[in-house]
């Protein structure tokens, strides 16, 4: 039995024993197939991570994901070790091959299965990838409202491949969060961009919280990142396939986005959409267009209230007082709509709406909250600013009447004599640096406990303050008063700026007034009625500015000047007194007089040039006065001999006088500094204002009146003009004939009752681009004017003008000749008066060929008292892409206008004669509904 057992037993022990030899004898002569698999496996489960670590950025792997990847690694270190022992197998026993390829099968499921759990992890991870856009609830504005159309204007620029920043700009309550809500939600923009990112910059923002944001937005993980750089890089790194909107919401200041985003405007046909409500934001941003959101028209208004308020609001005793709490609205779409949620609960109840007006008229809500962000801004403003230097500048205008004109000169000259601009070698060094400063300064209206200011203008006061409001300030303002008297003696000592100027019922100053203003450094009287200035003034040795202009009654100085050792700025225009008498103060830097200062006679050779170290020097001139050019020719030479000036203000009888200061000044010699602003001719001050009106001061102007043919001075003059006026000139028919090609630098001309010019630029007689900078150009009283420009046009020229404005031409025919056209991609502003043979706007025989997209940045026509005109444009084939505004009057053939339901996008008004709109001929009604609710028709 025993026997049996033991037979049994290793009967068993045979079976097993064999039936392993057997597994094993099957693993070897598997064993390259198994190899040959296990390759395949550990390919695919390479090519699953190389996926998802391309695919998916490393800052947005869960912690089960990195555990995967790490095991991933161990994973192909083990794969890698079989493969080093397959590759040496020859050496190796059967059964050890047995085990290799064993070990390879049981390898081969494990790396397929932690792929399967790589993919599926891959799979949750693609579902938890930012949505492109995250729709936002918001208002939805209502069509054709004026907010949507400022919608459309901006979806024309976010369509617009040159557009790279748009901001929309406006005060607070005009809804441009409901704007910019919108935008993101539009089913256009979704279609532009692969991903819209929308961050609100609070008022407190920072760099770390902006960017803390959007790598929210991105759902990317930065746990343990400190450097702001090294998560724009991230960012950076996320965005740089895609085609992105960047939405900035409530902009506070300039976002660096390359700083926080990693980002710039190179990267291909992604943008950025900001909203502020201050444009030299905008202007930081460095924006392409800033759209102006303004409150809502009346109309508008009343439907936006209509609709939140409902039903209660069509009861007849309702409406009237709805309609007053609108007004009380002021056009602004946040408060419109806060009112209308309150004003809704009170249903019917005619009692409780009265009620409700009533409270609101009180309230006066948007002159507070207009004030509290005004406030708020300066103080923003003001804490902000860099230096002492900015502060001290900010808080001096704070003795200007409000929404007073303040001219940046004078200002800046009493910011100088005061000491706060630094640095500042001469008046012009002096001048650039406060207009870096001036603007700097978003409002100049403060008040601070630190600076004692008394400030009391336009109150109609008669007389001086008490002597507890004055006896401690260190700045006066009673400008713009009825003072009438001053007291005759006043304990001033820490005073440092006195503004009297324009009280005109002023007529005299006590003798001992200034006794005690030994620190006074600025002093204006201008515009009042005194007749002389009290000895007392000579107690002002710190003054460094005086202002007396305007006082016509001024002809008396008892005072000793010698003793204003330290003024810098004189002005006398339009008073009596003779130069002379300020003789001895040769050390003056900024001189303003009349002719009428300056007396006649043999002194007249001397009374300028003593005034050696003058660097600003203005002459007024009277051409109606007798004698006047005979005293102005002394004077020229007088001028020649002054070598320090930086800007002089003159005008020159003749050409020759011109000619003569040209020659021999040593001012004008190449790279100069000078700045001038030149008369030649009979002065007339109606057509300075016209030219200076349209130009920056700093710039140099040529104005040449009631000239005869061309000078070579008046050649050499304009290669450094930048505004020029020509005036009741003879002898040219054309501007070509001044060496057109040679004006380089001219921004702005004015040509004015040339009664033989034909045409401004005659393109046979130049074959290079000319006018390339011309940014205004303005014709009036042209009456032989044919064309703007003859023959052809060279590329280039007129590249920058923005403004064109033709009055009284009354033989001009085309506006835009052959080629023209093409180069005026600048173009904003047309407007076309009193051009009586005007027959096309543009001409279709010399725009045969013209393209769509012609005049891409005109946003107003204006066109006036047209008889003969019948088409701006031969067809609806233009696509006006930025006309916003168009004014007819009094052109009763015009039939037709150029448009249609799909062009001039972003026109909001139509302003005309209800009679000439009756008039009109549609191609269809929808275009002329369209257009009928943008009609202001009187």
């Amino acid at each position: 039995m025993a026997a049996e057992t033991l037979a049994a037993t290793a009967g068993i022990e045979v079976y097993r024993d064999g039936k392993c030899i057997i597994k094993r004898i099957v693993y070897w002569m598997d064993l390259k197939r198994n190899y040959k698999k296990l390759m395949q496996e550990a390919g695919d489960l390479r090519a699953t991570k190389d996926a998802i670590c391309t695919e998916i950025s490393r800052f947005r792997l869960t912690e089960d994901m990195r555990v995967w990847i790490a095991r991933t690694g161990m994973i192909e270190e083990e794969v890698i070790e079989l493969e080093t022992k397959y590759e040496k197998k020859q050496r190796w026993r059967l059964d050890c091959l047995a085990n290799l390829s064993r070990d390879m099968t049981e390898k081969c499921n494990q790396v397929r299965n932690h792929r399967e759990e790589g993919k599926l992890q891959k799979m949750t991870l693609a579902m938890e990838l930012p949505e492109p856009v995250r729709k936002i609830h918001t208002l939805k504005l209502q069509e054709n409202s004026s907010l949507h159309k400022v919608v459309r204007h901006v979806l024309g620029f976010l369509d617009d491949e040159k557009t790279r920043r748009i901001a929309i700009c406006g005060m607070v309550g005009t809804a441009k969060t409901t704007i910019m809500e919108n935008l993101n939600n539009h089913e256009k923009v979704a279609k532009m961009f692969d991903m819209i990112i929308w961050v609100s910059v609070t008022k407190e923002w920072s760099e770390r919280k902006l960017q803390d944001a959007i790598l929210q937005r991105l759902k990317l993980d930065v746990q343990g990142l400190t450097s702001i750089e090294e998560a724009a890089l991230i960012i950076s790194e996320e965005l740089k396939e895609k085609k992105y909107l960047i939405v900035l919401d409530e902009v506070w200041d300039m976002v660096d986005l390359n700083k926080i985003m990693g980002i710039n405007d190179n990267q291909k046909d992604s943008k950025v959409l900001l909203a502020s409500r201050y444009d030299g934001v905008c202007y930081d941003m460095e924006v392409d267009e800033i759209v102006d959101v303004q409150p809502l028209s009346l109309n508008d208004a009343w439907k936006m209230f209509k609709e939140k308020v409902g039903h209660p609001i069509s009861h007849p005793l309702i409406e009237p007082i709805a309609r007053h709490v609108v007004e009380e609205c002021h056009g602004l779409p946040l408060l419109i709509d806060r009112v209308a949620r309150t004003f809704r609960k009170k249903d019917k109840n005619v009692s409780r709406w009265e009620d409700g007006l009533k409270r609101l008229q009180r309230w006066d809500s948007v002159k507070i909250e207009g004030m509290d962000e005004v406030l708020e801004r300066l103080e923003i403003c003001y804490e902000d600013l860099k230096d002492g230097e900015q502060k001290e500048c900010f808080l001096y205008a704070a003795l200007y009447p409000e929404e007073s004109e303040i001219y940046v000169d004078y200002l800046i000259e009493c910011w100088r004599a005061e000491g706060f601009i630094n640095h500042a070698n001469n008046f012009k060094q002096a001048r650039d640096r406060g207009h870096t400063v001036l603007n700097e300064l978003i409002k100049i209206l403060s008040q601070s406990a630190n600076s004692k200011i008394l400030v009391k203008p336009h109150e109609e006061l008669e007389d001086f303050p008490r002597k507890e409001e004055w006896e401690l300030a260190n700045r006066i303002s009673l400008m713009d008063n009825g003072v009438s008297t001053l007291p005759k003696s006043v304990d001033c000592h820490d005073l440092l700026t006195l503004l009297l100027q324009r009280n005109k019922y002023l007529t005299s100053i006590p003798e001992l007034f200034f006794m005690s203003m030994c620190h006074l450094q600025v002093l204006d009287l201008h515009g009042t009625k005194i007749s002389a200035l009290p000895f007392s003034l000579s107690n002002l040795i710190s003054l460094k500015a005086l202002y007396l202009n305007s006082c016509p009654d001024l002809i008396e100085i008892t005072a000793s000047v010698e003793a204003l050792k330290h003024l810098e700025v004189l002005d006398i225009r339009k008073t009596k007194i003779n130069l002379l008498k300020f003789g001895s103060l040769i050390w003056l830097k900024c001189l303003r007089i009349s002719v009428c200062n300056l007396e006649t006679g043999y002194h007249i050779e001397t009374q300028v040039s003593r005034f050696d170290t003058l660097e600003e020097l203005s002459i007024d001139v009277d051409s109606s006065k007798e004698g006047w050019d005979e005293i102005v020719k002394m004077v020229v030479k007088e001028v020649v001999m002054l070598k320090k000036l930086t800007s002089l203000r003159f005008c020159f009888p003749e050409v020759d006088h011109l000619d003569l200061f040209v020659k021999h000044s040593p001012l004008w010699e190449k790279d100069s500094c000078l700045t001038f602003q030149f008369s030649v001719g009979c002065h007339d001050s109606a057509f300075a204002q016209i030219l200076e009106s349209i130009d920056n001061p700093t710039h140099n102007i040529l104005k040449l009146v009631n000239g005869q043919g061309v000078d070579p001075v008046i050649i050499k003059v304009l290669m450094e003009t930048n505004a020029f006026g020509l005036i009741g000139h003879k002898g040219v028919s054309s501007l070509s004939a001044f060496g057109i090609e040679k004006m380089n630098k001219m921004f702005n001309c004015l040509i004015d009752r040339c009664h033989e010019i034909k045409t401004i630029v005659d393109g046979h007689k130049t074959s290079e681009a000319v006018l390339k900078w011309l940014e205004n150009l303005y014709i009036k009283d042209v009456p032989k004017l044919e064309s703007i420009w003859e023959g052809p046009v060279c590329a280039g020229s007129l590249a920058q003008l923005a403004s064109i404005t033709l009055c009284k031409c009354l033989e001009l025919k085309k506006i835009f000749s052959h080629g023209m056209i093409q180069q005026l991609l600048q173009l904003k502003h047309l407007r076309v008066e009193e051009c009586y043979q005007i027959e096309e706007i543009i001409m279709e025989s010399e725009n045969a060929q013209l393209v769509p997209e012609a005049l891409p940045k005109l946003k107003t026509l204006i066109l006036l008292d047209l008889p003969r005109l019948t088409r701006i444009w031969a067809n609806d084939s233009l696509e006006w892409p930025s006309l916003q505004g168009i004014e007819i009057s009094m052109c009763d053939m015009l039939k037709i206008l150029p448009f249609n339901q799909v062009n001039a996008t972003n026109l909001q008004s139509i302003k005309g004669q209800q009679s000439w709109w009756g008039d009109l001929v549609w191609e269809d009604d929808a275009t002329k509904q369209r257009l009928q609710s943008l009609c202001i028709l009187d």
